[in-house]
């Protein structure tokens, strides 16, 4: 069986929470966007020793997964993650993604108590009931940008793959490291899920909505 992959402070302080919640409340539904919100703006208050004792736990489960991780040998017909190459050309953005790239930043200053996800509800709403004449500078300019795109996609290719294991791994592992850092202090709702369930640790989700 593969390793329980590990969890962060963050997750450690989440699932912490939700065994109080439960405890108090063992009749109670949980409002999981309005927990989120909650668990969110304690954590920000706490103070470092306070953090202390999750990451300790963070730490520890790090040692285990790494430790057990060693020991592990995957089953047959099982993959290991295809290696991504840093310097290959980024995804070009939809006309939706310009459109909240633009607005999302207003929401935030305007409802600075939204969770992530609401954000990106109330982004969908906007998108679904803008006016076509408003649309159309982001879908032209997803037009360019996906024209842009192929043109980069195919000189890449000309080029040939680099050796990948060589030049873009340790960018790799960074990139890895920084967003790990990035889901401590905004949560989403993969790594809330995450933190309160009992079978796995599920490894990430949508930041595509970062802070």
């Amino acid at each position: 069986k593969k390793p329980r992959g590990k969890m962060s402070s963050y997750a450690f302080f989440v699932q912490t929470c939700r065994e109080e919640h439960k405890k108090q409340h063992p009749d109670a539904s949980v409002n999981f966007s309005e927990f989120s919100k909650k668990c969110s703006e304690r954590w920000k208050t706490m103070s470092a020793k306070e953090k202390g004792k999750y990451e300790g736990m963070a730490k520890a489960d790090k040692a285990r997964y790494e430790r057990e991780m060693k020991t592990y040998i995957p089953p047959k017909g099982e993959t290991k993650k295809k290696f991504k190459d840093p310097n290959a050309p980024k995804r070009p953005p939809s006309a939706f993604f310009l459109f909240c790239s633009e607005y999302r930043p207003k929401i935030k200053g305007e409802h600075p108590g939204l969770s992530i996800g609401d954000v990106a509800k109330k982004l969908g709403e906007m998108w679904n009931n803008t006016a076509a004449d408003v649309k159309q500078p982001y879908k032209k300019k997803a037009v360019k940008l996906k024209e842009k795109s192929e043109k980069d996609i195919a000189a890449y290719r000309a080029k040939g793959k680099p050796d990948a294991a060589k030049k873009g791994v340790v960018k790799a592992e960074k990139k890895e490291s920084l967003k790990k850092d990035e889901m401590e202090i905004f949560p989403s709702w993969a790594l809330l899920f995450s933190a309160i369930s009992t079978s796995c640790v599920k490894r990430r989700l949508l930041c595509s909505f970062k802070a």
